[in-house]
Protein backbone atom coordinates (compact mmCIF):
# COMPACT_ATOMS: atom_id res chain seq x y z
CA UNK A 1 0.00 0.00 0.00
CA UNK A 2 1.44 3.39 -0.93
CA UNK A 3 1.99 6.25 1.52
CA UNK A 4 -1.03 8.24 0.31
CA UNK A 5 -3.45 5.36 0.90
CA UNK A 6 -1.90 4.64 4.30
CA UNK A 7 -2.39 8.24 5.40
CA UNK A 8 -5.94 8.27 4.05
CA UNK A 9 -6.87 5.05 5.90
CA UNK A 10 -5.51 6.46 9.16
CA UNK A 11 -7.20 9.85 8.73
CA UNK A 12 -10.57 8.16 8.15
CA UNK A 13 -10.02 5.97 11.21
CA UNK A 14 -9.00 8.92 13.40
CA UNK A 15 -12.06 10.99 12.54
CA UNK A 16 -14.30 7.94 12.98
CA UNK A 17 -13.03 7.32 16.51
CA UNK A 18 -13.27 11.05 17.28
CA UNK A 19 -16.93 11.05 16.23
CA UNK A 20 -17.39 8.00 18.44
CA UNK A 21 -15.82 9.70 21.46
CA UNK A 22 -17.50 13.11 21.22
CA UNK A 23 -20.86 11.34 20.86
CA UNK A 24 -20.28 9.96 24.35
CA UNK A 25 -19.65 13.49 25.60
CA UNK A 26 -22.73 15.02 23.97
CA UNK A 27 -24.95 12.24 25.31
CA UNK A 28 -23.51 12.65 28.80
CA UNK A 29 -24.33 16.35 28.56
CA UNK A 30 -27.91 15.50 27.63
CA UNK A 31 -28.10 13.58 30.91
CA UNK A 32 -26.67 16.45 32.94
CA UNK A 33 -22.92 15.83 32.97
CA UNK A 34 -20.82 18.66 31.49
CA UNK A 35 -17.40 17.15 32.21
CA UNK A 36 -16.51 16.70 28.53
CA UNK A 37 -17.42 20.31 27.68
CA UNK A 38 -15.43 21.69 30.60
CA UNK A 39 -12.47 19.58 29.43
CA UNK A 40 -12.72 21.07 25.93
CA UNK A 41 -13.41 17.69 24.34
CA UNK A 42 -16.67 18.41 22.49
CA UNK A 43 -14.85 19.39 19.33
CA UNK A 44 -13.81 17.77 16.05
CA UNK A 45 -10.32 19.23 16.45
CA UNK A 46 -8.20 16.04 16.28
CA UNK A 47 -5.34 17.53 18.29
CA UNK A 48 -7.27 17.33 21.56
CA UNK A 49 -8.35 13.72 20.95
CA UNK A 50 -5.27 11.99 19.54
CA UNK A 51 -3.68 9.16 21.47
CA UNK A 52 -0.10 8.66 20.27
CA UNK A 53 -0.22 4.88 20.31
CA UNK A 54 -3.91 4.20 19.59
CA UNK A 55 -4.44 6.91 16.98
CA UNK A 56 -1.13 6.83 15.12
CA UNK A 57 1.41 4.11 15.97
CA UNK A 58 -0.97 1.11 16.08
CA UNK A 59 -2.90 1.99 12.87
CA UNK A 60 0.36 2.58 10.99
CA UNK A 61 1.76 -0.76 12.16
CA UNK A 62 -1.43 -2.59 11.16
CA UNK A 63 -1.47 -1.01 7.70
CA UNK A 64 2.19 -1.53 6.83
CA UNK A 65 2.18 -5.09 8.21
CA UNK A 66 -0.89 -6.02 6.12
CA UNK A 67 -2.57 -7.29 9.28
CA UNK A 68 -5.91 -7.71 7.48
CA UNK A 69 -7.76 -5.27 9.73
CA UNK A 70 -7.42 -1.69 10.90
CA UNK A 71 -8.13 -0.55 14.41
CA UNK A 72 -7.32 2.30 16.76
CA UNK A 73 -8.71 4.62 19.39
CA UNK A 74 -8.68 8.22 20.57
CA UNK A 75 -8.35 9.50 24.12
CA UNK A 76 -11.61 8.67 25.92
CA UNK A 77 -13.87 11.67 26.36
CA UNK A 78 -14.27 12.09 30.14
CA UNK A 79 -17.61 11.94 31.87
CA UNK A 80 -18.73 11.58 35.48
CA UNK A 81 -21.52 9.01 35.92
CA UNK A 82 -22.33 10.54 39.31
CA UNK A 83 -23.54 13.67 37.50
CA UNK A 84 -26.05 11.82 35.32
CA UNK A 85 -29.67 12.59 36.07
CA UNK A 86 -30.46 8.90 35.65
CA UNK A 87 -27.47 6.70 36.47
CA UNK A 88 -28.68 3.49 34.83
CA UNK A 89 -30.23 4.81 31.63
CA UNK A 90 -27.71 7.61 31.37
CA UNK A 91 -24.87 5.08 31.44
CA UNK A 92 -26.60 2.97 28.78
CA UNK A 93 -27.25 6.03 26.60
CA UNK A 94 -23.70 7.35 26.91
CA UNK A 95 -22.18 3.95 26.11
CA UNK A 96 -24.57 3.43 23.18
CA UNK A 97 -24.01 6.89 21.71
CA UNK A 98 -20.61 6.13 20.20
CA UNK A 99 -21.78 2.86 18.68
CA UNK A 100 -24.88 4.48 17.19
CA UNK A 101 -22.83 7.42 15.87
CA UNK A 102 -20.50 5.07 13.97
CA UNK A 103 -23.46 3.06 12.71
CA UNK A 104 -25.14 6.28 11.57
CA UNK A 105 -22.05 7.40 9.65
CA UNK A 106 -21.86 3.97 7.98
CA UNK A 107 -25.51 4.18 6.94
CA UNK A 108 -25.13 7.71 5.55
CA UNK A 109 -22.17 6.77 3.36
CA UNK A 110 -23.91 3.56 2.31
CA UNK A 111 -26.79 5.70 1.07
CA UNK A 112 -24.30 7.86 -0.86
CA UNK A 113 -23.01 4.73 -2.61
CA UNK A 114 -26.50 3.49 -3.44
CA UNK A 115 -27.42 6.92 -4.81
CA UNK A 116 -24.25 6.90 -6.91
CA UNK A 117 -25.20 3.52 -8.37
CA UNK A 118 -28.77 4.67 -8.93
CA UNK A 119 -27.63 7.74 -10.88
CA UNK A 120 -24.92 5.76 -12.73
CA UNK A 121 -22.09 7.78 -11.23
CA UNK A 122 -18.89 6.07 -12.39
CA UNK A 123 -16.06 7.64 -10.36
CA UNK A 124 -14.17 4.75 -8.65
CA UNK A 125 -12.64 7.11 -6.07
CA UNK A 126 -16.11 8.09 -4.88
CA UNK A 127 -17.05 4.47 -4.17
CA UNK A 128 -13.67 3.73 -2.61
CA UNK A 129 -13.83 6.68 -0.21
CA UNK A 130 -17.48 6.23 0.77
CA UNK A 131 -17.01 2.48 1.10
CA UNK A 132 -13.95 2.80 3.33
CA UNK A 133 -15.69 5.28 5.61
CA UNK A 134 -18.76 3.03 5.86
CA UNK A 135 -16.69 -0.09 6.52
CA UNK A 136 -14.43 1.41 9.19
CA UNK A 137 -17.41 2.84 11.04
CA UNK A 138 -19.17 -0.53 10.94
CA UNK A 139 -15.99 -2.11 12.29
CA UNK A 140 -15.83 0.38 15.17
CA UNK A 141 -19.52 -0.08 15.97
CA UNK A 142 -19.21 -3.88 16.03
CA UNK A 143 -16.00 -3.87 18.02
CA UNK A 144 -17.29 -1.52 20.69
CA UNK A 145 -20.37 -3.70 21.15
CA UNK A 146 -18.20 -6.46 22.60
CA UNK A 147 -19.15 -7.04 26.26
CA UNK A 148 -15.81 -6.72 28.03
CA UNK A 149 -14.13 -3.68 29.60
CA UNK A 150 -13.30 -1.05 28.65
CA UNK A 151 -15.51 -1.37 25.54
CA UNK A 152 -18.97 0.17 25.43
CA UNK A 153 -20.72 -3.19 25.26
CA UNK A 154 -19.55 -4.02 28.78
CA UNK A 155 -20.95 -0.76 30.16
CA UNK A 156 -24.31 -1.51 28.52
CA UNK A 157 -24.29 -5.09 29.83
CA UNK A 158 -23.39 -4.25 33.43
CA UNK A 159 -25.88 -1.36 33.53
CA UNK A 160 -28.61 -3.94 32.95
CA UNK A 161 -27.22 -6.50 35.40
CA UNK A 162 -28.02 -6.34 39.14
CA UNK A 163 -25.59 -4.38 41.34
CA UNK A 164 -24.13 -7.60 42.78
CA UNK A 165 -22.32 -8.13 39.47
CA UNK A 166 -20.38 -4.86 39.79
CA UNK A 167 -17.38 -6.69 41.26
CA UNK A 168 -17.24 -8.84 38.10
CA UNK A 169 -16.87 -5.74 35.95
CA UNK A 170 -13.99 -4.55 38.15
CA UNK A 171 -12.31 -7.96 37.87
CA UNK A 172 -12.65 -7.99 34.09
CA UNK A 173 -11.26 -4.45 33.98
CA UNK A 174 -8.06 -5.61 35.70
CA UNK A 175 -7.52 -8.27 33.05
CA UNK A 176 -8.75 -6.19 30.10
CA UNK A 177 -5.44 -6.33 28.21
CA UNK A 178 -5.32 -10.14 28.36
CA UNK A 179 -8.99 -10.41 27.39
CA UNK A 180 -8.44 -7.96 24.54
CA UNK A 181 -5.54 -9.96 23.12
CA UNK A 182 -7.42 -13.26 23.42
CA UNK A 183 -10.38 -11.68 21.69
CA UNK A 184 -8.29 -10.29 18.82
CA UNK A 185 -6.40 -13.51 18.16
CA UNK A 186 -9.09 -16.14 18.75
CA UNK A 187 -12.57 -14.61 18.46
CA UNK A 188 -12.41 -11.56 16.19
CA UNK A 189 -11.86 -13.61 13.05
CA UNK A 190 -15.22 -15.30 13.64
CA UNK A 191 -17.03 -11.97 14.09
CA UNK A 192 -15.29 -10.12 11.26
CA UNK A 193 -17.36 -11.83 8.50
CA UNK A 194 -20.52 -10.37 10.06
CA UNK A 195 -19.16 -6.89 9.25
CA UNK A 196 -18.75 -7.89 5.60
CA UNK A 197 -22.30 -9.26 5.58
CA UNK A 198 -23.76 -6.06 7.07
CA UNK A 199 -21.65 -3.94 4.73
CA UNK A 200 -22.96 -5.85 1.73
CA UNK A 201 -26.51 -5.51 3.06
CA UNK A 202 -26.19 -1.72 3.44
CA UNK A 203 -24.12 -0.94 0.36
CA UNK A 204 -25.19 -3.68 -2.05
CA UNK A 205 -21.62 -4.59 -3.03
CA UNK A 206 -18.45 -6.01 -1.55
CA UNK A 207 -15.73 -3.67 -0.20
CA UNK A 208 -13.46 -2.29 -2.93
CA UNK A 209 -10.41 -1.95 -0.69
CA UNK A 210 -9.70 -5.62 0.15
Amino acid sequence: MDTTNTIFYIVVLIFSVIIHEISHGFMAEKFGDHTARFAGRLTLNPLVHLDLFGSIILPVLLVISHAGFLFGWAKPVPYNPNNLTNRKWGTIAVASAGILANLGVAIIFSIFIRLGVFFNYSNPSFYFICGLIAFLNLLLAFFNLMPFPPLDGSKILFAFLPARFAHLEATLERYSIIIFLLFIFFIWEHIFPAIFYLYHFLVGMNPLFF
